[in-house]
């Protein structure tokens, strides 16, 4: 269902399919402490796995690696990813990471979710997308409710991060939730 790799423009963002030229601005993401403590990622990446990461993007229909890069200056900002395809229930994940110290409080966040929204539900059409928030992100689940995703549950204890516990709260987005929704 995701073949097809569009370039979404935005007024803030154009969000460009992954590919090699991507892997320095991965690569800063991943090492980001603020990103990796928003996102709860625990991994540890070596350059050369960002790079082939990059470089294999294309080639997976069951996903869509887009990065989220300014419109002006075309400086890589993030990532934003549609995965965990459901084909049968026309559904599938949505995930975001942005370089903090870059992007988070400039509304590119905000507006790569409803271009890649606008893709899946109209383009693509997906009838569910949902996501994974940690209780501590408060600025993310703000953005989440702003752009029509609802609070499904919650998932107690779900994340340890140094040494505390931390809920995840699933989120979830429909397709008629959406295009009620101004875009």
């Amino acid at each position: 269902m995701f073949a097809d790799k569009p370039t979404l423009i935005g007024k803030r963002v154009v969000l460009r399919p992954v590919g090699p030229e991507h892997t320095d601005g991965l690569w800063e993401l991943v090492n980001d402490p603020e990103t990796a403590r928003l996102t709860g990622a625990h991994a540890k990446f070596t350059r050369e796995a960002i790079a082939q990461w990059c470089a294999t993007r294309a080639a997976h229909d069951d996903r869509l690696d887009l990065a989220i890069c300014d419109a002006q200056d075309g400086g890589y900002r993030g990532e934003i990813v549609l995965n965990c395809l459901d084909t049968d229930n026309l559904s599938c994940s949505l995930r975001i990471a942005l370089i903090a110290s870059r992007a988070v409080g400039r509304g590119y966040g905000t507006e790569a979710i409803r271009l890649v929204l606008d893709h899946a539900f109209g383009a693509v059409g997906l009838h569910r997308v949902s996501l994974e928030v940690h209780d501590f992100n408060d600025r993310a689940r703000h953005v989440y409710r702003k752009v029509g995703f609802t609070e499904d549950g919650v998932l107690r204890d779900a994340l340890r991060w140094e040494g505390a516990w931390h809920d995840t709260i699933v989120m979830s987005i429909l397709a008629p939730e959406r295009a009620l929704l101004p875009r």
